[in-house]
């Protein structure tokens, strides 16, 4: 099966990246200290996190393809909310999040940017993924319009600048999971959008 790798940028475009080959990643106790320790140094002493994305998306993808204990840690999904998060390292100071995420079929987030990079990694399910832009005009600063959609299967992997904006929805007759990585968050940068009454709120 044909995996793909892509990146999602603030002006509404997604675009399909190069892929490293599994075969290319294998490694012998690939594990996920390994990951963070290989994470960090990529991210060392650099000013524009996100121009390392395609190095972090490769790290994501050997992580994965090597790691059978990070594939299988996962919740069920809430019964009330539809998600659940696994926060899966947490340490203090440490700058990055890493989760998995479980989405109930049929699931749909809010439109959202991070105020960070982020990279998902599809591992079960199908999750389809709908790309906005702001639009501003002068009656609506915070209008956004949509600009493109893309359903991820397992072994897919879409990235994020930080203020790229979009949602999510699990769709199909599974629960969608996901494993999730980001930056550290700008709390001034990150919002939730309206698109009707195109209101930007502090996420």
């Amino acid at each position: 099966m044909q995996v793909r790798d892509l990146i999602v940028t603030g002006d509404g475009k997604l675009q399909l990246c190069k892929s490293a080959r599994a075969w290319d990643l294998l490694r012998e106790n690939y594990r996920l200290y390994r990951f963070l320790t290989e994470v960090e140094d990529v991210l060392n002493d650099v000013e524009d996190e996100s121009s390392r994305l395609p190095e972090l998306r490769m790290l994501v993808r050997r992580l994965i393809v090597n790691s059978y204990w990070v594939r299988s840690q996962h919740l069920e999904p809430d019964a009330k909310t539809g998600t659940s998060v696994l926060l899966m390292y947490d340490e203090l100071g440490f700058p990055l999040t890493v989760q998995t995420v479980t989405f109930a079929p049929g699931t749909l987030s809010t439109i959202h940017n991070h105020g960070t990079w982020g990279i998902v990694a599809i591992l079960k399910g199908e999750e389809k993924n709908t790309i906005w832009r702001r639009n501003p005009n002068p009656d609506a600063e915070n209008k956004i319009e949509a600009t493109a959609e893309v359903n991820l299967l397992p072994g897919d992997i879409i990235s994020f600048t930080p203020d790229a904006i979009h949602c999510v929805e699990a769709v199909g007759d599974e629960p969608t999971v996901t494993f999730n990585v980001y930056g550290e968050t700008d709390p001034k940068e990150r919002f939730e959008f309206d698109p009707v009454t195109h209101i930007a709120k502090k996420f």
